[in-house]
This record gives structure tokens, C-alpha cells and sequence, in this order.
């Protein structure tokens, strides 16, 4: 877990990342809100879109998208399998200390994350892509909504979409973070310094699911897709 920056600019470097999830990863387009229905083909981002247009709220309150925004303005909503937020994206570097996460390339660098290997060592930020969800509180508790650590989760942003695990938790109040891979792997720039983006991103995570080894990008990437088209009523 980490404490936010006070501001991140928004970025729009187009960096491929597809490679991060290894060649199971399968590029997403915006054409068709139901192109995967046949099941051919990968499910889109404007398909999962598509059922994400209204919100069920389940938390109690809203969350802020960085410290400095005076106004919490996110809710978490949810469905029967599935729960979702739209938000900005903050990097998180925590975790393995890489040549492109450690204390010299983010101030705030810890050398943990909350959730852990099968060999109990921390995520590797730099190569896993993982999402942030918020401490357990008043607001939301991850928990009582059937997510843990290595739960399933479709990041979304624009006509990406990339799949990732549960792998740290941040402020209790605040909401929108994602590791310096899945950033790479949508294209928005991760130095945890200046990239991120501050909007645009939609986490969707499937409730009761789980990866295991955590650490599995490609087991990430079809369970991903599974779910994605369970989600769809494609299965």
C-alpha cells in the first residue's frame, strides 16, 4: 500500500504493453457492444462497457480520487458476479524493488504490497499487472463483497481492455490505482512520478474469483476472459 502523490498529470503516451501479459494477452477494439457474443474473437471494451452504464451502488459512502481532491465523487457499484468503478488512475510501484520501481524512481516506494507470492515475497509492480482497492471501511469493506487478493479484475480505458489480480490496498478514502504494468499494457504512461491519467479507467472485478499463483499473468489473462464473458451472458 502506498500514500498518493498529491497530483498526477494526465498522460497520453501511447505505449504498447500487450507484451506484459505475456501471449495469452489478446488486444481489445471498441467495435460492437457484443462483437465477443459468438465467442469468437476477445471480448471488447465497448461490449463490458455496455453493462457498466448504470450503477447499483453498494458502498456507503463515495471515495476521492487523490488526497487533494476536495470531494469524494466515486461510488462502488455493483452487480449479481461483479462489482465496478470508474475512475483516474494512480501508479503503484510498491512492492520488488526494479530498475523502474524503487525509492529513486517513486518518492513513495514501499517494499511491500498487502497481498503476496506463493513464495511470500511482494508483487513485482514493474511486471504484474495488479489494481489497487481501497482499506476496508465504513464505506466499503473489498471483503464482504467476495474480492481478495488475487481476485480477477478487467481494467478498462478507452478501447483496451487488460486483465489483471487484486495485488495491494491503498487509503481508505480514495480510489483509482493500478501497478506500473497494467498502466503499460493500457497504454497510459507508468512513471509513478507524472503518469497515470486522471480519468477514464474503469476497474471491473469479479466477485468470488481468485488466481492462484497470484503472480500468474497468463492464468490472469484466460481466467479474465472467462469471466468477462460470463459477465456478458456469452458463456
Amino acid at each position: 500500500m502506498r500514500t498518493r502523490t498529491l497530483a498526477l498529470t494526465l498522460a497520453l503516451t501511447a505505449v504498447c504493453g500487450a507484451a506484459l501479459l505475456g501471449p495469452a494477452a489478446l488486444p481489445a477494439t471498441a467495435t460492437g457492444s457484443r462483437s465477443a457474443g459468438s465467442g469468437e474473437g476477445p471480448v471488447t471494451a465497448a461490449a463490458l462497457l455496455a453493462e457498466m452504464t448504470s450503477c447499483t451502488r453498494i458502498s456507503k459512502g463515495k471515495y476521492r480520487t487523490d488526497a487533494s481532491r476536495p470531494k469524494a465523487t466515486v461510488p462502488v457499484c455493483g452487480t449479481d458476479g461483479a462489482v465496478f468503478w470508474k475512475a483516474d488512475m494512480d501508479i503503484d510501484c510498491d512492492g520488488r524493488k526494479t530498475k523502474a520501481c524503487n525509492r529513486k524512481t517513486d518518492p513513495n516506494f514501499l517494499p511491500e504490497t498487502a497481498f503476496v507470492t506463493s513464495g511470500g515475497k511482494p508483487l513485482d509492480s514493474a511486471a504484474l499487472p495488479h489494481i489497487v482497492v481501497p482499506g476496508p471501511s465504513s464505506v466499503w469493506d473489498y471483503r464482504k463483497s467476495g474480492i481478495r487478493g488475487g481476485s480477477v479484475a478487467a481494467v478498462i480505458y478507452r478501447d483496451r481492455v487488460r486483465y489483471a489480480v487484486v495485488g495491494d490496498t491503498g487509503p481508505s478514502g480514495i480510489i483509482g490505482e493500478a501497478s506500473y504494468a497494467t498502466a503499460r499494457a493500457l497504454g497510459i504512461d507508468p512513471d509513478p512520478r507524472t503518469g497515470g491519467t486522471d480519468s477514464g479507467v474503469t476497474y471491473l472485478v469479479f466477485k468470488g474469483s481468485r488466481v492462484s499463483p497470484i503472480e500468474s499473468r497468463t492464468k490472469a489473462v484466460t481466467t479474465g476472459e472467462a469471466l468477462a464473458r460470463k459477465f456478458l451472458g456469452d458463456d
